[in-house]
């Protein structure tokens, strides 16, 4: 299986437990894997053969914009199974980071992996 990947995603979205930290949108950083057979793209050399990883990008934006979530445990499900549906790829890998959320920590966040039924 090959791999596709997309680092360091910044986006903003409505995320945290307590309503008042869903107030305003926040910075959150993804980073993700998607498994895809790319033989047909590495020899055709054609966007349609692949995944156009700026309509990936474009969509997560737009998901994350007109949805909140309590957990990034929600956040990272939602995001893996849009990937799966629209895009139709064999499984996602996804980690999200919610930088500074506490004194002296750098992020917190899940890692999860999901492939197609």
């Amino acid at each position: 299986m090959d791999t596709i990947f997309l680092d360091q995603i910044a986006v903003k979205t409505k995320l945290g437990v307590p309503d008042w930290e869903r107030l305003a949108p926040q910075n959150i950083i993804l980073d993700i894997e998607i498994g895809y057979d790319l033989a047909k793209s590495c020899k055709s050399d054609a966007i349609e053969d692949t995944i156009d990883y700026g309509l990936v990008v474009s969509r997560i934006r737009e998901t994350l914009k007109e949805h909140s979530f309590k957990l990034v445990e929600a956040l990272a499900e939602h995001i893996c199974q849009l990937i799966l549906k629209e895009f139709k790829v064999d499984s996602v890998k996804i980690k999200v980071a919610k930088p500074a959320v506490l004194p002296g920590l750098k992020a917190l966040g899940v890692i999860i992996e999901r492939k197609k039924p």
